[in-house]
């Protein structure tokens, strides 16, 4: 990593474009003067040649004007999601733990 690229770290949301991700980027600080632990998150969308599915961690780097709001482009897949997350995503369901006992 020679070059002076910044590069983030975050959350594929959504890959249903053509070669395009929506990465979530997750942030905390402290705030200035009241000392809090602020949480924010901002949203990317990147350049993907790799194939990413939704979960997947992936390192972005800052690259040249790809569209009219893709300014980066996925660099490595850090952490693939696991199979069954990757299916409870495409069927837009959240999968609950099963209790037992219930009828």
């Amino acid at each position: 990593m020679t070059n002076k690229r910044r590069r983030l770290v975050g959350e594929v949301v959504s890959a249903k474009m053509q070669k395009t991700v929506k990465v979530r980027v997750d942030r905390s600080f402290r705030h200035p003067i009241y000392g809090k632990v602020v949480r924010t998150r901002k949203f990317y969308l990147a350049h993907d040649e790799l194939g990413c599915e939704p979960g997947d961690k992936v390192q972005m780097v800052e690259s040249r004007p790809l569209s009219r709001r893709k300014r980066w482009a996925v660099e490595t897949i850090l952490r693939r999601a696991s199979q069954a997350q990757v299916e409870a995503e495409k069927r837009g369901a959240v999968e609950e733990p099963e209790l037992e006992g219930e009828e």
